[in-house]
């Protein structure tokens, strides 16, 4: 009897020593370097969800990549809403710092993208609540940069950062007043 009480003892204490150090470990990983999420909605459709409300992709959100703010045109973000920061949205960046863009519906027709900001818009024109609605998104907001989809499995696949030819930035802001894209 007494030799199973040690088993058992040295077991608790072997679980509790791993449980103490992998869970440090798995919430660092988490939050620093990369994890998954859910995508609902329309707003990135074809891109994600393009079941519609019978589907929601999975995808591989990457922290890494976006700890310096290194992020590109095309990009698929995931990002804290400037209007609800309890809300984590997804969108495509469209634009950086320092590029003009000519806007779907914003108060301007044209926007400079301020130092420190990038405009973001869902593939779903019309049914995304984006840049258009609330402007420029300041870089501290941005939470990972989505690589893969992981679910559902006939849907795996790694995701392009693909900028829609109707969106590139305008080039200069003569273009602007020229009418120009």
């Amino acid at each position: 009897m007494a030799l199973s009480q040690g088993w058992v003892k040295r077991y608790f204490k072997a679980f509790c020593k791993g449980f103490f150090v992998a869970v440090p470990v798995a919430v660092t990983f988490l939050d620093r370097v990369a994890c998954v999420a859910r995508v609902e909605g329309a707003s990135m459709q074809p891109s994600l969800n393009p079941g519609g409300s019978q589907s929601s992709d999975v995808v591989l959100l990457n922290h890494w990549k976006v700890r310096n703010f290194e992020v590109q045109r095309g990009d698929i973000v995931s990002l804290v809403s400037p209007k609800n920061p309890e809300q984590k949205i997804i969108k495509r960046v469209i634009a950086l710092e320092g590029d003009i863009i000519k806007t779907m519906g914003h108060k301007n027709r044209y926007v400079k993208v301020p130092r420190g900001h990038i405009w973001v818009e869902g593939d779903h024109h019309g049914h995304s609540f984006d840049s258009n609605s609330f402007g420029p998104v300041s870089l501290g907001l941005l939470h990972g940069h989505a690589t893969h989809i992981l679910w559902p499995p006939e849907r795996w696949q790694k995701l392009e950062s693909v900028l829609p030819p109707e969106r590139l930035p305008i080039q200069s802001e003569e273009d602007c007043l020229h009418g120009s894209p």
